[in-house]
Order: C-alpha cells, then structure tokens, then sequence
C-alpha cells in the first residue's frame, strides 16, 4: 500500500531538484563557506592561548549565554571549542531557516497553486510529493553536513579533529531535518503556505527562546528546544553524539505523522481547516490597504508577539550585567571599545542594532506579499477595478513602515518593561525606546530598496534579503573579526548613531530617511510603467 502510495517519489525529486539547481548551491556554498572562513579568521584574530582565554572570559555572562548557548570547555578555549561555541547556533538556525523554507516551498505552496493537482492527475502516488520534497531537503542536509567537516578538518587547525568535524557537520545536518520535518507536520495542518511559514517560524523562535531561558536560568528547559539538542552535543570538547540521534529520532516521528495526515486528508484541506469568512465584507476589506493587512494579519500578530518577548527575554537578564561588566574590564574591548556611558548602556546600543535587523524581517515580508500575489495573479483582479498601481503600491509600503515602526517600539517596550524591573537604577524606558528608534530611518532604507526592486526588478528581490544578510553577519560579528571601518559602512545600520552613548547626529537620520524616500519613489515609478507580470 505505502509503495503504491509513494509510486514516481524518484522521478519528482529530481524534478525538485531541477527546479532548485541554483537555490541549493547557494545556500550550500554560502553556509558552509561562513563556517570555513569563522574557522580560519579564529586562527588570526586569537592566536595566542592568552587571547582566548581572554575572550573565554567574556562568554561567561548571561547576555552572551542567552545568545550563543551555554559555554563549554572555556578552561581551555581552543579554537574548536571556541567555534562550535560562537557559531554552531547561529548557523543551526540558518540552516533551520533554509529547510523550513525549501519544504513550505515544495509542499503547500506546491498545493496553494494548484501544482499538485496536476502532479495527482499523473500516475504518481499519494505521498510521492511529500515523500520526494523530505527526501531532497533531508539530502540537502546530509550534503551540508559532509561539506562542512570536511572543509573544516581540511583546514589543519589545531583541536579541530575529523571527529569533533563530523560532529558540528552532523549536528548541523540534524538541526535542517529535524525543522524540515516540523515543516512538513505543519503543512499538514495549515491550509496555506503563508500559515505554514508562519508556524515553523514560530516553532524556530520558540525553540530559540527556549533554549535561551533554560541556558541561562535553568539547563533541564533548553533539553525541551531541538537547538538546545544542537548546542548539547559539545563538540570539540565532549564530542557528545547521542543529541544528534535524539534529533534523528524526533524527525523520524515526525516523518511518519506527516505522511499519514498526508494520505488521510483532502487535497488543498488542512488537517485543522479554517473557520469560514464572513458573508460580506467590511468597509476597510474593500479597500486595498484593508485587504492586504488582513491578508498578513496572522503573520504581524505572530511577530509582534515574537519581537516583544526578544526585548522582554534579554531585558529579563539586565539584573546581572552590571555586577559582569565591573568585574570585567574586558567587556569594553568586547563592545569595540566604545566611551560614554555606562557599559550597560552600551550594550543596549549594541543589542539595539540586532534587534533593529530582525525588525526588518516582517516590514520586508509586508512589502514583499505584493510581489507574491503578483506572481499567482492576483493584483490583476485589484487593478482591473478603480484601483491605481500607485495606490495598490502605496498601501503595501504603509503597512511596511507601520509594521516596522510597531516592532522596533514592541522590542524597545519589552527590553525597557524587563530591564526596569530587574535594575534599580538602570537606564529608562525613553533612553532604550530611543535607542530603537534611531534605526527606523536604517530599516525605511531596506523597505525603500525592497519597493525599488519590486518596481523595477522584481526578479532580484532576493537581493535585498542577501543585504540584510551581509548587514547582520557584519554588525553581529563585527567585533569578533575586526573588521575594517568600510566594511560596517556599506549597511545603513552601520551609520546609524549609537544611542544612548553616542549623540544622536540628526543630520545622518535625515540623510538617511531621504536615500529611503528616493529609493521608494524610483519604486513607483517603476511599477506604475512595467507589465504586471502573472
């Protein structure tokens, strides 16, 4: 019965694996690339055991536990233990990042459009589609896992050996499969492909905190996140395997609950169906600007929840920081050296600037849902009626603002409401909702390119998601790899003041806002000349 059901599984995943011949070597070559060079550039910024040990001692404090994951073999940090420890969760999520999204691609998005249908329509077995996507994502994983330690024990690097190598590639492997599967699950039960990314999200973000709480405060809790498994496995230290097979383990459960929703369920239903609509619409759902909020609805609530427990979880950990940063004076050269202020305030500039970025997520999704309804036909229905492509553009790009404005003022109020309740005398609700708001000009750039390229390019979209990529890889680890002034100046997070320690140049947020402005307009005038494309 499974094998009839699974009948041309062979046949359409190398059709998947045709239509993703560009995608895959991207993500491959891109991750492991990042974890080779982190590897090497170790070697040059810490050669001595001095200077890793020094920089051991900075990782013993909850904001970086809460971000990394717990330390391990901080005696004696070796390069290996100095990179599993500072990379391996950061790149798991990436390569979680990359399946959930290759499998909500080939599954209920396949099944939104109307794609699967004809697949069904072929001699192809129930479960062939579903079976041929986890099939092609689970070897993705395995691919990335084998590239990884190989690249990494033929770097020659001290204490980074073939075990510790095959290790952190397995435990990166296991980290795609096993939010691959969640995936998978979840497509099962969501009846839309919007639904299913926003769930795997959501099971990403809360494996994250997850993680991080039970790291910080309590170490049985980070047993319950699939990163906590990742970060358990203490490679090139311990050399811990059984997380991987736990992680193993769960996926395969997962699998097999996948399929058998899958072979019991309807075409285009999901295992949890929506509630119906209403008869008639409201006033605002006739509008374009009603319409596409309530189309993104779900997503902005989800993330407006994400981002507020962001500020209200590094917030929480504020108790301690001041006790760390005066017992170590090595926390300054931790925050590039920075004057002015207390150091706890310096560390909110810090944290401010990667709070700001993942609130460029959802303003970017906001703008970029024009161009996923332009791509299944919809926007055509909207401007055949008394609709402008002006008009279509301009509510897009005012959800985005508002949206990015909501969650830079969530993260702020979340960071300041925990902070003020674990310090006495820490910094106010004004000067943290100040440090966020000095970014909004830095994120209207980002939505002002993503506006560009969807009147213009609106094939190279991705582009924008490659620059917030670079901006984040360079702001986040700018401090680690030393990198020159230049190099921080290609982002506009990169010019954005330092607040509260740096005084706020209104001169730089004006320029900015305006590069922003010109980007949106040439948008406009973009998509009010190019054809709508279907």
């Amino acid at each position: 019965m499974f094998k009839q059901m699974s009948s041309k599984t062979g046949v359409l995943s190398r059709f998947l694996l045709r239509q993703d011949r560009f995608r895959i070597p991207i993500w491959l070559l891109s991750l492991s690339g990042i974890t080779l060079l982190t590897a090497q550039a170790f070697t040059g910024l810490y050669a001595t055991e001095e200077n890793r040990q020094t920089i051991a001692q900075t990782m013993v404090n909850p904001a970086m536990t809460a971000m990394v994951g717990k330390g391990y073999g901080l005696d004696d940090y070796t390069f290996g233990a100095m990179l599993a420890h500072q990379m391996l969760l950061f790149t798991a999520v990436t390569v979680a990042i990359m399946s959930i999204l290759l499998v909500a691609r080939h599954t209920r998005a396949e099944e939104e459009d109307g794609r699967l249908e004809l697949i069904r329509s072929l001699p192809a077995g129930r479960l062939a589609s579903l079976n041929a996507t986890l099939i092609m994502v689970i070897g993705v994983n395995i691919l990335l896992a084998l590239l990884t330690a190989a690249g990494l024990y033929a770097l020659g690097i001290e204490s980074i050996d073939l075990e510790g190598s095959l290790l952190y590639g397995a435990a990166l492997g296991a980290a795609g499969i096993i939010f691959a599967t969640i995936t998978a699950f979840f497509s099962q039960l969501s009846e839309s492909s919007r639904g299913t990314i926003g769930l795997s999200f959501a099971a990403l973000g809360a494996a994250y905190f997850i993680r991080a709480i039970g790291d910080v405060s309590n170490e049985t809790l980070s047993w319950f996140s699939p990163l906590g498994w990742v970060t358990g496995t203490e490679v090139y230290v311990n050399d811990y395997w059984w997380p991987v097979l736990l992680t193993l383990g769960v996926s395969l459960i997962l699998i097999v609950v996948s399929l058998y929703i899958n072979s019991i369920r309807d075409l285009d239903a999901g295992f949890l169906p929506s509630r119906p609509g209403k008869t008639r619409a409201s006033t605002a759902l006739q509008s374009p600007i009603g319409l596409a909020l309530r189309m993104q609805r779900t997503g902005i609530i989800a993330w407006a929840i994400g981002v507020l427990l962001i500020g209200a979880s590094y917030g929480s950990i504020f108790g301690d920081l001041d006790t760390f940063f005066e017992d170590m004076e090595i926390m300054k050269d931790l925050l590039s050296g920075l004057e002015g202020g207390s150091l706890t305030e310096q560390f909110i500039a810090k944290l401010m600037s990667i709070i700001a970025m993942i609130c460029t997520i959802p303003a970017l999704m906001a703008v970029f849902k024009l161009r996923g309804e332009e791509k299944k036909g919809r926007t055509e229905h909207l401007l055949a009626r008394a609709v402008s492509r002006n008009r279509l553009l301009a509510s897009y790009m005012l959800i985005s603002l508002i949206v990015g404005f909501v969650m830079l003022s969530l993260a702020a109020l979340g960071l300041g409401a925990a902070a003020g309740a674990v310090l006495e005398d820490g910094p106010s609700l004004a000067t943290i909702y100040g440090a966020a708001m000095v970014y909004l000009p830095a994120l209207a750039i980002f939505i002002g390119l993503a506006i560009l390229l969807t009147g213009l390019l609106p094939k190279f979209t991705g582009v924008t998601w490659l620059y917030l990529g670079y901006s984040f890889f360079v702001v986040y680890l700018g401090g680690v790899f030393q990198f020159d002034e230049w190099v921080g100046n290609l982002t506009p997070f990169g010019h954005v003041p330092e607040f509260p320690i740096e005084d706020v140049n209104t001169f730089v947020l004006i320029l900015l806002t305006v590069i922003a402005a010109v980007l949106m307009a040439g948008g406009f005038i973009g998509y009010r000349n190019r054809d709508i494309q279907g």
